[in-house]
């Protein structure tokens, strides 16, 4: 019995030249930043009453949408909670099918559709109506349903997606994230969300590291290596060898910062000055040493330790009394940078 012969497969369409693909790829970035380019002259009044609906809400934000709008969802819910704003995302089928308790008369709903037509987002529409939550809608058609019922609408349509197809969520998609992050910017400045509250929400990151207090990174308590003004010199040593930093401040009885002395005081002195073991602290210190209150910032105590040219800064209150010392390694562990 012959054999059968094997049936060829399709070939795979043969792929665009190089200049080809570049020029799809510029027509896409040009069509979505026309899109977002477009979103300026659509400011309105609409916008400030969204900024101020949101700035009054005594509940959270429930960021909530389908599909590819979903994901842009999550990301101005992400947005927003790490710009002082409680927010979360709501999977809208999910919300129907038993997760519309969590939405509550106090919170008010940003909800994303590009047609306004979601079936699953009317659905928690008629919901959100019923318990009196406020609701921003980001939409392609302000005559929708979801353009109709929200109390304020925000029209994010384009003329054309970035898709070759005009198929794809593209262009439309850029342009909602657009204003949802231009409403969270408008919000933060509002709020007066300052640099130290982004450091406090995010202390997990490397710029929340950079945005820490000094307070938050220093050795305080008994880490901190102190000696008192009439310790010998082989106190001084051990402090110094015990506690790790490489120096020890010298405080009066009341904690008040006298001086500071390093490892390279005690090489000099060691090298200079006979029976330098007999000595005091109050002998071999710097006076005067570089100090820091405990609100500075972990960037700028950085910048401070490269313009001096040194590793350690004592931080101190407004009496002088010695908190804690802040070394360069701590900086650098921090992975700020």
């Amino acid at each position: 019995m012959d054999a059968t012969p094997l049936r060829q497969a399709d070939s795979p369409p043969t792929p665009p030249a190089p200049d080809e693909g570049r020029a799809l790829a510029r027509r896409v970035l040009e069509t979505e930043a026309a899109a977002v380019l477009a979103l300026v002259d659509r400011l309105d009044a609409s916008f400030d009453r969204a900024v101020g609906l949101l700035h009054e809400c005594r509940g959270r934000v429930i960021v909530t949408g389908m599909g590819k709008s979903g994901i842009i969802c999550r990301k101005l819910a992400a947005t927003l909670s790490s710009t002082g704003t409680p927010a979360f995302f709501l999977h809208p089928a999910e919300a129907i099918h038993g997760d519309l308790g969590v939405i509550q008369p106090d919170d008010v709903v940003l909800a994303l559709s590009h047609s306004g037509e979601t079936e699953e987002l009317l659905r928690v529409l008629e919901f959100i109506r019923r318990i009196g939550a406020r609701l921003i809608a980001l939409t392609g058609r302000n005559d929708s349903t979801l353009g109709l019922a929200a109390d304020v609408t925000l029209d994010v349509h384009v003329s054309e997606e970035a898709c070759p197809l005009n198929l794809v969520p593209t262009a439309s998609t850029t342009a909602a994230l657009a204003l949802g992050d231009a409403l969270a910017m408008t919000l933060l400045v509002r709020k007066g969300f300052r640099a130290e509250d982004f450091a406090s929400l995010h202390p997990g990151g490397k710029l929340g590291k950079r945005l820490l207090r000094a307070e938050s990174l220093m050795h305080g308590g008994d880490q901190m290596p102190r000696v008192a003004a009439a310790a010998p010199v082989h106190d001084v040593i051990y402090e110094i060898s015990s506690k790790g930093l490489g120096m020890t401040g010298v405080l009066d009885d009341d904690g008040r910062l006298l001086g500071i002395i390093t490892d390279g005081d005690l090489r000099r002195h060691l090298a200079a000055t006979p029976n330098v073991l007999e000595r005091t602290a109050a002998d071999v210190m710097t006076r005067r040493p570089v100090t820091i209150p405990p609100s500075l910032l972990a960037v700028e105590a950085l910048r401070l330790m490269e313009e001096r040219k040194i590793t350690s800064l004592i931080v101190v209150d407004d009496a002088r009394r010695a908190l804690g010392v802040l070394h360069l390694h701590d900086l650098w562990r921090t992975e700020m940078f």
